[in-house]
């Protein structure tokens, strides 16, 4: 790679991660410096916090000149998060995101980039489903059931081919955000459903890439019936969007934002914002 590489911004979404995100930003920023030509920004965007991730963040500022975040006050949601994240995308050339808990080695997400700058896609994913993914760690065998479940669900609505689409690593061309990016609504887990769809109706190329993973302890987010039932909500709603049924159904949008509020997630974003 020379040293004329793309500029990158990385964003990594954060809830309540005072206790693992210190050492993935020491991490991310340390190998980036070390191994990208690039000009390179870590972002980290606070969804209504309520520990010291922010002073976590802040040391790391101090330390890191690549370092720098984004907060919200309120619980927006990972998606709702990403979606704020994803307004940077003017500022560099490829945009991505990583979680929080460190799941994703730099050296990994340094591979998707790669493949991205090198035209093979418009976006380029991480895949712990497909084979020569290596999990170090795998998820407690109730997190799987409930992850393929979700993917049945996906594959049955969307019919995209795509084996992973939660897996919290992924990198795409400025331009194929900001053609997509107001298409974004999906503020819960089903961000990411919302944005490969988008790509995919939108003509962009997405390349699934086998990951090198390792399930971290700590995680926020507890897998139970509302939970199932907001996710299930979630890509029903997207698919009605994407319907020449969804326009009948505005008188409806207050009932919406009730059942989301009584699941406790982030209701959707209006299109259009």
């Amino acid at each position: 790679m020379s040293a004329t590489a793309p500029s990158l911004v990385l964003l990594i979404p954060a809830y309540n991660e005072e206790k693992r995100i210190g050492p993935v930003l020491t991490h991310y920023a340390e190998y980036f410096y070390h191994h990208y030509p690039g000009r390179v920004r870590l972002v980290v965007v606070l969804n209504g916090c309520r520990d010291n991730t922010l002073g976590v963040v802040r040391a790391a500022e101090q330390k890191y000149l690549s370092v720098s975040h984004l907060e919200f006050s309120g619980r927006i949601g990972k998606g709702g998060a990403l979606i704020e994240g994803l307004k940077l995308a003017p500022l560099a050339d490829l945009i991505g995101y990583v979680d929080a808990d460190g799941a994703t080695p730099p050296q990994v997400f340094h591979d998707l980039v790669i493949r991205l700058i090198s035209g093979e896609a418009d976006c380029v994913i991480a895949s712990r489903w497909i084979p020569g993914a290596k999990i170090t760690h795998a998820q407690p065998q109730r997190r799987q059931f409930a992850s393929r479940l979700f993917h049945g669900f996906v594959e049955g609505f969307f019919g995209m081919g795509i084996k992973d689409t939660q897996c919290g690593a992924k990198v795409m061309s400025r331009r194929a955000i900001q053609s997509v990016h107001t298409r974004l609504q999906l503020a819960d887990l089903a961000f990411d459903v919302n944005l490969l769809y988008s790509l995919k109706r939108s003509g962009f190329k997405i390349s699934e890439v086998a990951t090198e993973w390792n399930d971290q302890s700590g995680s926020k987010v507890v897998f139970n019936f509302k939970t199932s039932l907001n996710m299930l909500l979630s890509l029903i709603r997207l698919r009605l969007v994407y319907s020449p049924f969804y326009r009948w159904l505005r008188p409806f949008r207050p009932l919406e934002t009730w059942v989301y509020q009584k699941l406790n997630a982030p209701p959707p974003i209006p299109r259009g914002r």
